[in-house]
């Protein structure tokens, strides 16, 4: 079993725009009817919202063992159109001291580039819920400042920086509930999806230890690692994962479909490695009004 690296993300495909901007009733005219007894959505929804959905992402390997994140991100321009090289968008990627990122700072390279970022967060080591109350005025920029003085953890101060920047940038925070409407809907509207999750839940491996990340089941701790989910399966509630990293427990493709759960939970352990979150970059230009797929349970702060 190979190792995976506790560093990568920072303990912590392409299609043109004009088909990004196709009609969403011509996009819903082509969706093939949902299945299944056990569906919450009623009879109109399901014969309009398609049952699986495979973005046309493509995914490079990565490099080094600790540049899971750039080389994510670095996929998701591909799919926008972008031809930046990879050796671009890794050089230019803030990193940390021992390798590895966090996704904030992927969002801040994006925005940087021309694009719009929107991080939808479950990281409450970072953020207190109460600062995404509804009709509240909280500055959460304020409260980051705030917390950095009481707050010493070298790497919470480190992504607190970098929350700073993403929302001095003009960076979107979405604090809700990680769910399957929410996955799919963002993926509906072929948006590809980067997240840092928890690579020992996700592959079910060992635990790392020391600077050379051994595999040490007593001694290690929980790993890191970024991917992008690309695709769903409704029927199947499976996912599908475009993985830089290889060879993995799942084959020898890029791409691999997965439990939902699986995912989901390794989305929330990644509060270990100092992220917990979802990533969603597109370009500015692209005008379609962003929609709430939790309705009135998402909270904005722009």
């Amino acid at each position: 079993m190979p190792r995976y690296t506790r560093s990568c993300p920072g303990r912590s495909l392409g299609t043109s725009l004009s088909r990004q901007r196709a009609p969403l009733a011509e996009q819903l005219n082509k969706a093939a009817p949902a299945r299944g007894p056990s569906d919450a959505l009623d009879h109109s929804e399901k014969t309009m919202l398609p049952s699986s959905l495979h973005l046309p992402l493509s995914m490079l390997p990565q490099p080094t063992e600790t540049t899971c994140g750039p080389t994510c991100l670095h996929a998701v321009y591909r799919y926008w159109g972008s031809d930046a090289s990879l050796e671009t968008v890794i050089g230019r990627t803030r990193s940390l001291r021992h390798g590895g990122t966090f996704a904030v700072f992927l969002a801040c390279d994006a925005l940087l580039h021309g694009y719009s970022a929107t991080i939808y967060t479950f990281n409450i080591n970072v953020f207190d819920p109460t600062w995404f109350r509804k009709r509240t005025d909280v500055d959460i920029a304020e409260r980051l400042h705030a917390q950095r003085e009481w707050k010493r953890d070298r790497r919470l101060t480190y992504a607190t920086d970098g929350y700073l920047e993403f929302l001095r940038l003009g960076g979107k925070l979405r604090f809700t509930d990680l769910s399957p409407p929410l996955v799919r809907g963002l993926l509906r509207r072929r948006h590809p999806i980067i997240t840092g999750v928890s690579s020992t839940f996700l592959y079910r491996t060992a635990r790392e230890f020391g600077p050379l990340d051994i595999a040490d089941d007593l001694r290690g701790t929980p790993s890191g690692h970024f991917v992008v989910i690309a695709g769903y399966d409704r029927p199947e509630r499976k996912l599908l994962v475009a993985d830089p990293y290889g060879p993995h427990p799942y084959g020898t493709s890029r791409d691999y479909w997965i439990r939902m759960d699986r995912v989901f939970n390794a989305v929330m352990l990644g509060i270990m490695t100092h992220d917990a979150n979802l990533l969603v970059i597109s370009p500015r230009k692209d005008d379609r009004r962003e929609f709430n797929v939790n309705g009135d349970n998402t909270m904005e702060v722009e």
